[in-house]
Protein backbone atom coordinates (compact mmCIF):
# COMPACT_ATOMS: atom_id res chain seq x y z
CA UNK A 1 0.00 0.00 0.00
CA UNK A 2 1.09 3.93 -0.48
CA UNK A 3 1.15 6.68 1.42
CA UNK A 4 -2.65 8.23 -0.05
CA UNK A 5 -4.07 5.09 0.45
CA UNK A 6 -3.04 4.40 3.49
CA UNK A 7 -4.20 8.24 4.57
CA UNK A 8 -7.01 7.70 2.81
CA UNK A 9 -8.50 4.32 5.08
CA UNK A 10 -7.60 5.46 8.52
CA UNK A 11 -9.61 8.86 7.41
CA UNK A 12 -12.01 6.81 5.93
CA UNK A 13 -12.05 4.19 8.90
CA UNK A 14 -12.60 7.34 11.40
CA UNK A 15 -15.37 9.22 9.62
CA UNK A 16 -17.02 5.80 9.22
CA UNK A 17 -16.93 5.08 12.96
CA UNK A 18 -18.68 8.49 12.97
CA UNK A 19 -21.56 7.52 10.52
CA UNK A 20 -22.31 4.12 12.39
CA UNK A 21 -22.69 5.96 15.73
CA UNK A 22 -25.08 8.41 14.70
CA UNK A 23 -28.46 7.59 16.60
CA UNK A 24 -31.49 6.70 14.22
CA UNK A 25 -33.57 10.22 15.75
CA UNK A 26 -29.91 12.54 15.67
CA UNK A 27 -29.85 12.29 11.69
CA UNK A 28 -32.14 15.32 11.08
CA UNK A 29 -29.82 17.54 13.31
CA UNK A 30 -28.54 20.59 12.39
CA UNK A 31 -24.43 21.19 11.62
CA UNK A 32 -22.14 23.07 11.23
CA UNK A 33 -22.67 23.59 8.02
CA UNK A 34 -25.24 25.70 7.64
CA UNK A 35 -28.42 24.20 5.79
CA UNK A 36 -26.96 20.92 6.30
CA UNK A 37 -28.57 18.19 8.60
CA UNK A 38 -26.00 15.51 9.46
CA UNK A 39 -27.63 13.25 7.08
CA UNK A 40 -26.36 16.07 4.35
CA UNK A 41 -22.82 15.95 5.62
CA UNK A 42 -22.35 11.93 4.52
CA UNK A 43 -24.36 12.77 1.14
CA UNK A 44 -21.85 15.59 0.84
CA UNK A 45 -18.65 13.09 1.48
CA UNK A 46 -20.55 10.68 -0.37
CA UNK A 47 -21.06 12.92 -3.36
CA UNK A 48 -17.61 14.00 -3.21
CA UNK A 49 -16.45 10.31 -3.87
CA UNK A 50 -18.45 10.32 -7.12
CA UNK A 51 -16.59 13.38 -8.21
CA UNK A 52 -13.49 11.48 -7.55
CA UNK A 53 -14.88 9.23 -10.08
CA UNK A 54 -15.93 11.41 -13.01
CA UNK A 55 -12.20 12.47 -14.17
CA UNK A 56 -11.42 8.92 -14.86
CA UNK A 57 -14.38 8.08 -16.79
CA UNK A 58 -15.62 6.43 -13.65
CA UNK A 59 -18.82 6.33 -11.40
CA UNK A 60 -20.40 5.10 -8.35
CA UNK A 61 -21.32 1.42 -8.15
CA UNK A 62 -25.30 0.49 -7.19
CA UNK A 63 -25.25 1.23 -3.37
CA UNK A 64 -28.61 2.13 -0.67
CA UNK A 65 -29.27 5.86 -0.70
CA UNK A 66 -28.29 8.04 2.05
CA UNK A 67 -31.77 8.41 2.75
CA UNK A 68 -32.30 4.65 3.06
CA UNK A 69 -29.18 3.45 4.50
CA UNK A 70 -25.97 6.33 5.44
CA UNK A 71 -23.77 3.66 6.75
CA UNK A 72 -24.16 1.55 3.66
CA UNK A 73 -24.32 4.27 1.28
CA UNK A 74 -21.02 5.74 2.59
CA UNK A 75 -18.92 2.03 2.93
CA UNK A 76 -20.19 1.33 -0.99
CA UNK A 77 -18.71 5.00 -2.07
CA UNK A 78 -15.66 3.83 -0.39
CA UNK A 79 -15.32 0.56 -1.67
CA UNK A 80 -15.39 2.35 -5.10
CA UNK A 81 -12.37 4.87 -4.26
CA UNK A 82 -10.27 2.51 -2.70
CA UNK A 83 -10.53 -0.09 -5.90
CA UNK A 84 -9.12 3.02 -7.59
CA UNK A 85 -6.11 3.72 -4.86
CA UNK A 86 -5.45 -0.50 -5.17
CA UNK A 87 -5.27 -0.30 -8.89
CA UNK A 88 -2.07 1.61 -9.89
CA UNK A 89 -2.93 1.79 -13.13
CA UNK A 90 -6.68 3.40 -12.22
CA UNK A 91 -4.80 5.53 -9.44
CA UNK A 92 -1.79 6.93 -11.96
CA UNK A 93 -4.58 7.90 -14.72
CA UNK A 94 -4.66 11.67 -15.10
CA UNK A 95 -8.10 13.20 -15.59
CA UNK A 96 -9.18 17.39 -15.31
CA UNK A 97 -10.49 18.78 -12.06
CA UNK A 98 -11.56 22.14 -11.19
CA UNK A 99 -7.59 22.83 -10.05
CA UNK A 100 -6.23 21.37 -12.64
CA UNK A 101 -4.83 18.18 -14.59
CA UNK A 102 -4.13 15.73 -11.88
CA UNK A 103 -3.47 11.58 -11.21
CA UNK A 104 -6.91 10.07 -10.34
CA UNK A 105 -5.09 9.55 -6.83
CA UNK A 106 -3.12 13.34 -6.54
CA UNK A 107 -7.12 13.88 -6.72
CA UNK A 108 -8.58 11.72 -3.80
CA UNK A 109 -5.64 12.64 -1.83
CA UNK A 110 -6.35 16.48 -1.73
CA UNK A 111 -9.92 16.58 -1.90
CA UNK A 112 -12.07 13.72 -0.45
CA UNK A 113 -9.51 12.68 1.90
CA UNK A 114 -8.72 16.12 3.24
CA UNK A 115 -12.37 16.77 3.27
CA UNK A 116 -12.90 13.66 5.76
CA UNK A 117 -11.09 14.71 8.78
CA UNK A 118 -13.38 18.51 8.34
CA UNK A 119 -17.00 16.97 8.01
CA UNK A 120 -15.82 14.10 10.38
CA UNK A 121 -15.91 17.08 12.45
CA UNK A 122 -18.99 18.75 11.40
CA UNK A 123 -20.86 15.15 11.36
CA UNK A 124 -19.89 14.65 15.33
CA UNK A 125 -20.55 18.49 16.44
CA UNK A 126 -23.97 17.81 14.95
CA UNK A 127 -24.39 14.31 16.80
CA UNK A 128 -22.75 15.07 20.21
CA UNK A 129 -19.53 12.44 19.84
CA UNK A 130 -15.86 12.75 20.08
CA UNK A 131 -14.90 15.79 17.52
CA UNK A 132 -11.10 15.42 17.94
CA UNK A 133 -9.69 15.44 14.99
CA UNK A 134 -6.41 13.42 14.20
CA UNK A 135 -3.03 15.80 15.12
CA UNK A 136 -1.41 14.96 12.16
CA UNK A 137 -4.34 15.56 9.86
CA UNK A 138 -4.50 19.07 11.69
CA UNK A 139 -1.08 19.61 10.89
CA UNK A 140 -1.16 18.59 7.37
CA UNK A 141 -4.00 20.57 6.98
CA UNK A 142 -3.00 23.87 8.42
CA UNK A 143 0.35 23.92 6.85
CA UNK A 144 -1.76 23.44 3.07
CA UNK A 145 -4.42 25.92 4.41
CA UNK A 146 -1.03 28.81 5.12
CA UNK A 147 0.46 27.87 1.57
CA UNK A 148 -2.68 28.78 -0.59
CA UNK A 149 -2.15 32.20 -2.21
CA UNK A 150 -4.53 34.94 -1.36
CA UNK A 151 -6.40 34.93 -4.68
CA UNK A 152 -7.13 31.17 -4.43
CA UNK A 153 -8.42 32.02 -1.13
CA UNK A 154 -10.30 34.73 -1.91
CA UNK A 155 -12.08 31.85 -4.97
CA UNK A 156 -12.31 29.43 -2.02
CA UNK A 157 -14.11 31.23 -0.10
CA UNK A 158 -16.73 32.68 -2.80
CA UNK A 159 -19.82 30.41 -3.19
CA UNK A 160 -20.44 29.24 -6.80
CA UNK A 161 -16.63 29.81 -7.62
CA UNK A 162 -16.44 26.12 -8.60
CA UNK A 163 -20.16 25.84 -9.84
CA UNK A 164 -23.65 25.92 -8.82
CA UNK A 165 -24.34 25.84 -5.23
CA UNK A 166 -20.43 24.47 -4.33
CA UNK A 167 -19.14 26.63 -1.28
CA UNK A 168 -15.66 25.34 -0.25
CA UNK A 169 -14.56 27.78 2.71
CA UNK A 170 -16.77 30.23 4.57
CA UNK A 171 -15.62 33.36 5.75
CA UNK A 172 -12.61 33.16 7.97
CA UNK A 173 -14.76 32.91 12.21
CA UNK A 174 -12.50 34.73 14.61
CA UNK A 175 -10.75 32.77 17.90
CA UNK A 176 -8.87 33.34 21.08
CA UNK A 177 -5.62 33.96 20.19
CA UNK A 178 -4.57 30.53 22.60
CA UNK A 179 -6.79 28.60 20.61
CA UNK A 180 -5.77 24.88 19.85
CA UNK A 181 -4.38 23.92 16.42
CA UNK A 182 -7.45 22.28 15.56
CA UNK A 183 -9.80 25.51 16.49
CA UNK A 184 -7.78 27.85 14.65
CA UNK A 185 -8.18 25.45 11.57
CA UNK A 186 -11.71 25.27 11.56
CA UNK A 187 -11.86 28.84 12.19
CA UNK A 188 -9.56 29.40 9.30
CA UNK A 189 -12.15 27.75 7.03
CA UNK A 190 -14.85 29.00 8.24
CA UNK A 191 -16.02 27.11 10.92
CA UNK A 192 -17.16 28.25 14.59
CA UNK A 193 -15.46 25.93 16.67
CA UNK A 194 -18.03 26.39 19.77
CA UNK A 195 -20.81 25.86 17.48
CA UNK A 196 -23.25 23.83 19.44
CA UNK A 197 -26.55 22.24 17.79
Amino acid sequence: MNEIADRYRRRADAFERKVVSVRPGQWSNPSPCEKWTARDVVRHIIDMHEAMLRPIGRSLGPAPSVDDDPVAAFRAARADVEAILDDPSLAAREGDTPTGRMTADQHIDQVVSDDLPMHGWDLARATSQDDTMDPADVERAWSAMRAIPADLMERYRTPGAFGPGIEVFGPEVKVEEDASAQDRLLAFIGRDPRWRP
